[in-house]
C-alpha cells in the first residue's frame, strides 16, 4: 500500500499553521506540525518571504506529494482579506515553484470532515485531530488547523474523482 505525504497549511500573515502527515491506507500519522510565527514589528513583505522560506523548507525536508490549504473566506474587513490573500499567494507560489499540487478546502468543510459539524469550535477540531493522529498533547491552535486541513485532504483523496476537490 502506497504512502502519501500531505502538507497542510492554515495561512495567516502573523501565525500560519503548518503540518505534514503521512497516509497509508486508513492510517494517518503526523510527521511534523507547528506554526510560522511572524512578529508584529516585521514588515508585510518580510512576513511573506518568511512564510515562503519556511514552507519551502518543509517541502525540502518532508517531500510531500500534495498540499492542502484553507480556502479563502469572506471577511468583513477588506484589509484583512487582502493580507490573508497575500499570505495565501506566498504559499501558492512556493508550492507551484516546487510543482506541488495544492488543493483547497473551506473552513466549514474542514470542520465537517474532522469533527462532523461544520460549525465546530476550534477546540473541538484540535481534540479530534489529537484523537485521529494519536497525538499525546493538544497542538497549538494554528498547527491543529493545519493538521485538520491535511486530514481533510487525506479523506477527500479516497472519494471518486468527480467528488474530490480540484487543485488550485
Amino acid at each position: 500500500m502506497e504512502k502519501i505525504r500531505i502538507l497542510g497549511i492554515d495561512t495567516s500573515l502573523r501565525s500560519s499553521g503548518v503540518a505534514v502527515i503521512e497516509v497509508q491506507g486508513q492510517q494517518l500519522r503526523a510527521l511534523a506540525y507547528g506554526r510560522i510565527h511572524n512578529k508584529p514589528a516585521m514588515a508585510h513583505s518580510a512576513c511573506l518571504a518568511e512564510i515562503h522560506r519556511q514552507v519551502d523548507s518543509l517541502i525540502t525536508e518532508f517531500e510531500p506529494d500534495e498540499a492542502a490549504i484553507e480556502g479563502a473566506f469572506f471577511a468583513k474587513n477588506a484589509k484583512t482579506a487582502m493580507i490573508l490573500g497575500q499570505a495565501r499567494g506566498s504559499v501558492l507560489a512556493c508550492c507551484s515553484l516546487r510543482t506541488l499540487p495544492v488543493f483547497e478546502y473551506s473552513p466549514r468543510s474542514v470542520k465537517q470532515a474532522v469533527v462532523g459539524v461544520g460549525a465546530a469550535r476550534k477546540e473541538q477540531v484540535a481534540k479530534m485531530v489529537m484523537r485521529l493522529l494519536g497525538l499525546k498533547e493538544q497542538p497549538q491552535e494554528d498547527a491543529a488547523d493545519a493538521l485538520a486541513i491535511a486530514v481533510t485532504h487525506a479523506h477527500q483523496r479516497g472519494l471518486p474523482e468527480t467528488l474530490r476537490s480540484k487543485a488550485v
